[in-house]
């Protein structure tokens, strides 16, 4: 049976973000969480392969204590089982020290496929995923849009590019990293919901798993966000109408000359 692990992280609703003016940093108190949307597509490429083909799929996150509401939620989905890796001694990570302490939990379980987004609406790094499969030195392909499984080892993948789409051939063990927008996840099951909160979400520390403790948290991060800031808004234009395509473009040179552009 296929043994799948699907990353998902807990973020604030980008709808009702705010920023702190002073301090420029995300006001989170009072913002809803929601679990991230890319990470939902690859849990619902996970459950697709669990009907289809029959397969174990974990949920895990890193984060404080509430990141459990996502994993119930993931629970009332389908997932089988569920991790929490939390411990104050990760906090303030990046994306490197995050991935270091995921690759490492995940180092000592066995899987065969792990799924992630792509990445995360409150970051919008797109770099812990690919930096799991370098940490756990498995192949990668990123920007799922879509997986077929031939039941025994070797997965045919689509993924987004730029000039389109291109289809990839990729063994077990692996790691893809997922499109929010090319799925549908399901809506939770009424049975699962009400026994969400009656399974066991197993809770992981810096002590459950070998680690390098200079790697994790703020320590471990060789980056930080210095201050966060909203784009100021643009002034109103002006509207030059009933003008002929000559007139159009000697206005446009003019602007331009006028801006040192040309």
């Amino acid at each position: 049976m296929l043994k799948i692990f699907v990353c998902i992280k807990q973020v604030p609703d980008t709808t009702e973000i705010k920023l702190d003016p002073v301090k420029g940093t995300l006001i989170r108190d009072g913002v809803p969480s929601i679990m991230n949307p890319d990470d939902k597509g690859a849990l619902e490429q996970a459950l697709l392969l669990k009907d289809k083909y029959g397969a174990d799929v974990t949920a895990i996150t890193m984060g404080p204590q509430q990141a459990q509401a996502i994993l119930r939620e993931a629970f009332a989905m389908g997932v089988d089982k569920a991790i929490l890796i939390s411990d104050r001694r990760f906090g303030g990570a990046d994306t490197l020290a995050t991935s270091y302490t995921l690759s490492q939990a995940l180092r000592s379980m066995d899987y065969d496929l792990i799924l992630a987004g792509r990445q995360a609406i409150d970051g919008d790094t797109a770099q812990v995923g690919p930096q799991i499969a370098e940490q756990l030195d498995l192949p990668q392909v990123t920007y799922v849009e879509n997986v077929d499984f031939d039941g025994q080892k070797k997965l045919v993948v689509k993924r987004n590019i730029e000039e389109g789409h291109e289809v990839v051939e990729v063994e077990l063990p692996c790691m893809l990293t997922f499109l929010a927008s090319a799925y549908n996840p399901r809506y939770m099951n009424v049975a699962d919901i009400m026994t969400a909160y009656d399974k066991e979400i197993v809770t992981l520390d810096a002590d459950s798993f070998p680690v390098d403790a200079e790697r994790l948290g703020l320590k471990g991060s060789p980056t930080n966000v210095k201050r966060s800031f909203t784009k100021g808004a643009k002034a109103m234009g002006t509207l030059h109408d009933e003008l002929t395509p000559e007139e159009a473009a000697d206005l446009i040179l003019e602007k331009l000359k006028e801006k040192f552009i040309i």
